[in-house]
């Protein structure tokens, strides 16, 4: 269930995130299609609280500094650690693949921080992403910390129409998938989701938080390097953290 007054504000910040400049309200309700009286409700009541203002006299509306200012005070209480950061880049270096952070919200794998690929055909993401926990390899790696109970629970509300055309079928099969990933140190996935992409998570905990480092890209390109962007994940942990972290321990 979404509400929809929240998707019209979010649909709005993406639209001025795409646009780069002012739009007026005639702008906003053709491109949108929303009746005019409601969009000049969300517009005024924005300016109103400081989030948009007019650059230039009647030319239109854009968002102010303020977003980023709450944004920044949000990220500073529960900052991506530091560390995380540096081997991302390190990663990305070394692979040229898109690289992540990612951590649990419910039924998803969130994306908190994105290094894509530079290659013309990539795995394409932002920070923000979310894709099913059962049937990615981010996903996998993070179920794969939780105590039995709380993923158990988190198992049974899971659904299998977005799988891809390899991806677990049921909850047999995504537990099996995570069988195999404790005993080969790291969890994968290929086509589970979305078609002909695939990558590579582990797990980290830091101060008892969760988080999955992936690296993945188009199957033509990333598969036959698994084994190797796990071997890169563990060794730049390792780096970073010391030899413990390096080392995958599974839970349950």
């Amino acid at each position: 269930m979404t509400v929809k007054q929240i998707e019209n504000l979010i649909a709005l910040l993406e639209y001025f995130a795409e646009t780069k400049s002012p739009a007026t309200l005639a702008d906003i309700v053709d491109h949108f299609g929303w009746p005019r009286s409601s969009t000049f409700h969300i517009l005024t009541t924005l300016a109103q609280k400081g989030y948009l203002y007019e650059p230039r006299v009647r030319e239109g509306f854009y968002p102010t500094p303020r977003w980023l200012h709450l944004a920044s005070v949000i990220a500073e209480a529960e900052p991506v650690p530091e560390g995380l950061l540096r081997i991302m880049r390190k990663l990305a270096d070394k692979s040229g693949e898109t690289v992540w952070i990612s951590a649990a919200s419910g039924q998803y794998a969130v994306f908190l921080e994105v290094i894509e690929s530079q290659a013309p055909v990539r795995y394409t993401a932002t920070p923000g992403k979310r894709v099913p926990i059962h049937l990615t390899a981010s996903g996998l790696a993070l179920l794969s910390q939780f105590e039995e109970r709380d993923r158990e629970i988190v198992l049974r509300k899971a659904t299998f129409e977005e799988r891809g055309p390899k991806g677990p079928r049921n909850l047999d099969e995504v537990r099996a998938e995570l069988e195999a990933g404790r005993r080969r140190g790291w969890f994968s996935s290929a086509s589970y989701y979305t078609p002909d992409l695939g990558g590579v998570a582990i797990p980290v905990m830091i101060n008892s938080r969760i988080f999955a480092v992936t690296v993945a890209g188009p199957l033509f390109r990333a598969e036959a390097q698994f084994a190797a962007f796990a071997s890169g994940i563990c060794e730049a942990v390792a780096a970073e953290y010391g030899p413990d972290y390096g080392r995958y321990t599974p839970k349950g």
